[in-house]
């Protein structure tokens, strides 16, 4: 059986967490990792610590300080790779690759969709709005948008758009990631771009996921208030070989933890 492992993690700073991701590869050996807010221009990337781990393809779009997506392989990347400024406004938030498997050429989007800031009303707040716009940009992506590829998109996007993908769904309907003009953008983005929602997949609603804790959470595990802001979507042709989906809680309590938690898809073949 020919397989596939695709991880994604907002990673919230690449260097000062670098220990623990190459924990993550380390125990689990993801064919393809998906990183956001790396935090890092290109040339400070550590190019070299991922090489040694055997994962010499390796693709990044990042700035100084600040947002970042990198995808590192183990699969050969190849001439699909793009960096799209979405908004205009020069942030380094979307990459694609590449690569083939299993017989099938595939495009893989990593995104890191704007956070957009604390209050949930853009004539206030330009994050908001700034972030709205992103949506509303990405509703122009379509899982099969390339004859003969197929699509998986990956990342943080900022938004957990389910009722089940939050504490409390009435508490947090006016707190920014889960008011309805968000989430009803992103499933806007995902339905009318032919996309699969692989981890509502695996775990049917109401069944709830959390893949974000509040650094502000004094005992997070405890308290428990997460929401899924990560995500993993692929065309219908890739959904069909979904083998599972692993959400790696333990992660919020490794050593220097960001405040996401990586996810991991399995295909087969």
């Amino acid at each position: 059986m020919q397989t596939l492992s695709i991880a994604t993690w907002n990673i919230n700073s690449v260097r000062l967490r670098l220990p623990i991701v190459e924990h993550l590869i380390l125990t689990r050996q993801p064919d393809i990792l998906c990183l956001q807010e790396t935090k890092c221009a290109d040339p400070m990337f550590p190019r070299a610590a991922f090489e040694a781990l055997g994962y010499p393809h390796i693709a990044i779009h990042g700035q100084k300080g600040y947002h970042g997506v990198a995808t590192i392989s183990r699969l050969p990347l190849h001439e699909l790779t793009e960096r799209r400024d979405y908004c205009g406004v020069g942030d380094a938030r979307h990459l694609s690759v590449g690569f083939a498997w299993g017989g099938k050429t595939i495009r893989l989007h990593n995104f890191y969709v704007p956070a957009g800031g604390d209050e949930p009303d853009r004539t206030i707040n330009a994050k908001f709005g700034h972030k709205l716009d992103f949506i509303d940009e990405m509703k122009l992506l379509h899982a099969e948008a390339e004859a003969g590829v197929s699509s998986i998109l990956v990342g943080d996007l900022n938004i957990a758009p389910y009722e089940s993908d939050v504490w409390s769904h009435r508490q947090l309907l006016k707190i920014v990631s889960h008011t309805p003009v968000e989430t009803e953008g992103l499933i806007a983005v995902m339905t009318g771009g032919g996309w699969v929602d692989l981890m509502r997949r695996h775990w049917p609603e109401p069944e709830r996921l959390y893949t974000w804790w509040s650094y502000r959470a004094k005992d997070w595990e405890a308290a428990d208030r997460g929401r899924r802001l990560d995500h993993v979507w692929s065309s219908a042709d890739l959904a069909a070989q979904l083998a599972g989906v692993e959400i790696l809680k333990e992660a919020r309590g490794w050593e220097r933890p960001s405040d996401h938690v990586p996810v991991i898809a399995r295909f087969s073949l």
